[in-house]
């Protein structure tokens, strides 16, 4: 009997876009779609997927079967996308409030109807507000169920994901999607990365982050993949973070780390101002001593009890009074 194929069928599902509905499908079927020589494929039947550890870049329910990229996972594949995590947890310290980062967690189009489920899985998904990730078991996302990441990264160093991941992207409905060539790709076409942001409910390339206001995709691409964060890089950074900031009301201050390091600054700073105010304070009563004949130890007056609360008029008073070192510290051991 010809069966006819499941997802030529549109029958959009409802989904949440961080706070706004979007109407979302599970995309063409596997055989339509660009995976490529890249991509090695075998047969996974779903519960197999369900208890599956193994780093897949797709796995289709409707013919079981599961895609991983045929060059295992390498430095310069892994960059980018655990550089990501740490240029945004920057990000989040200048704006006050955390960035949660999920890695190649599941990103799953569930089964609905005729559809089956449908399982992506991005190199990294950021969300801007953790407490929206209320995600289904350990790692997954699913279309219509949650809020999508604010934020999928997506490296292409040895794939190319604009033949087919990138249109599931498209269809189940996520917000922004970032694809990056690293430098170190082999790739013959531009390194660099390409923003996709949604507008009427399908992807257009743009100069841009939207989740990120004016991270410049330029900037993205340095940051992402310089060996050490440059000042431009870091300049990026805070500028979102203050900006992110003031959208939330937040700011520095807020982040515990950032507090905590500039109360110890402010208070290191506070010590240093008041060391040097005794030392000023002692060379004044050593002068004062020392002008009137008077012999002087080296490090007196700082060694005298009660000389660190005396004020300076009531020091140069009792320089001026007395009649030698000891009288001093007489005198000063004596002050109310």
């Amino acid at each position: 009997m010809n069966r006819r194929p499941i997802y030529r069928r549109s029958s959009p599902a409802d989904a949440t876009a961080n706070g706004a509905a979007v109407r979302a499908n599970p995309g063409p079927p596997l055989a339509e779609l660009g995976f490529d020589n890249a991509y090695r494929r075998y047969r996974m039947t779903a519960a197999e997927q369900q208890d599956s550890e193994r780093r897949l870049e797709f796995w289709d329910g409707e013919t079981e079967t599961a895609l991983e990229v045929r060059e295992g996972p390498t430095p310069y594949h892994e960059r980018p996308s655990h550089r990501l995590a740490q240029l945004v947890e920057r990000i989040a310290q200048v704006r006050g409030k955390p960035i949660a980062c999920f890695g190649n967690m599941d990103l799953e189009f569930p089964a609905k109807g005729e559809c089956r489920k449908r399982v992506l899985q991005a190199d990294q998904s950021l969300y801007l507000h953790p407490e929206r990730a209320n995600l289904v078991g350990p790692s997954a996302m699913v279309v219509g169920e949650n809020h999508y990441p604010d934020v999928v990264l997506e490296v292409d160093y040895s794939t190319d994901v604009r033949r087919a991941k990138l249109q599931l992207y498209e269809a189940w409905g996520f917000p922004e999607v970032w694809v990056d060539v690293p430098e170190r790709s082999p790739w013959r076409r531009p390194h660099g990365i390409i923003i996709h942001l949604r507008e009427d409910n399908a992807f257009a390339p743009a100069p841009a982050s939207r989740a990120f206001p004016g991270w410049r995709a330029t900037e993205i691409h340095t940051a992402l993949n310089e060996e050490r964060l440059s000042e431009g890089t870091v300049r990026a950074l805070e500028r979102v973070g203050r900006i992110l900031g003031e959208r939330a009301g937040t700011g520095p201050d807020d982040d515990p780390l950032i507090r905590s390091l500039r109360q110890q600054t402010q208070a290191e700073a506070q010590a240093d101002a008041r060391a040097a105010e005794l030392q000023r304070r002692a060379a004044l009563v050593r002068r004062l001593l020392s002008s009137r004949g008077m012999a002087v130890t080296a490090n007196f007056p700082l060694d005298q009890p009660g000389f660190a609360d005396a004020d300076v008029e009531a020091l140069a008073d009792m320089a001026l009074a007395c009649t030698s070192q000891a009288d001093f510290a007489a005198r000063l051991k004596q002050a109310p």
